[in-house]
């Protein structure tokens, strides 16, 4: 057994997309861009370069969020790695790798703006205690 767990920091590069299973479970993917810090070789600069993150959210949680995120929103997000497999209609096998999202805490605030402390607790898709945090601080 081993250790699947990602902690990303981003912007969201699009509009949360909502969906339905066909069992009725709710499916919210999104895409995160999260920078990673290189040094240019030839510039000797360090640069900013953006990776591309697909992120899914499922069960009542999904629901609950895409009423509050939208393109440029700052999220952190807890989750773990999910790879899938398939074949496209020209029999060609394709691949990607997600994150599947445990928890997601807002970074900038609703209109847009940067702030730290403003969050949202969405529900879970099991019974689980929603109150606030009672003023604690999160320790990252």
């Amino acid at each position: 057994m081993g250790i699947n767990r990602v902690n990303i920091t981003g912007n969201l590069t699009r509009d949360p997309e909502l969906r339905s299973t066909a069992s009725g479970m709710n499916v919210l993917k999104m895409g995160v861009a999260v920078n990673d810090r290189r040094k240019n070789q030839s510039t000797g600069e360090w640069e900013d370069v953006p990776n591309f993150v697909d992120v899914t959210v499922f069960g009542a949680r999904a629901e609950a969020l895409s009423r509050f995120l939208s393109k440029g929103s700052k999220v952190a997000i807890e989750g773990k790695l999910r790879w899938s497999q398939w074949e496209n209609p020209q029999g060609e096998k394709r691949s990607k790798l997600e994150v599947v999202a445990d928890e997601i805490e807002f970074l900038s605030s609703r209109e847009g703006g940067s702030g730290g402390g403003s969050s949202y607790q969405a529900p879970s898709s099991a019974p689980a205690d929603t109150g606030d945090l009672d003023g604690e601080e999160i320790p990252f």
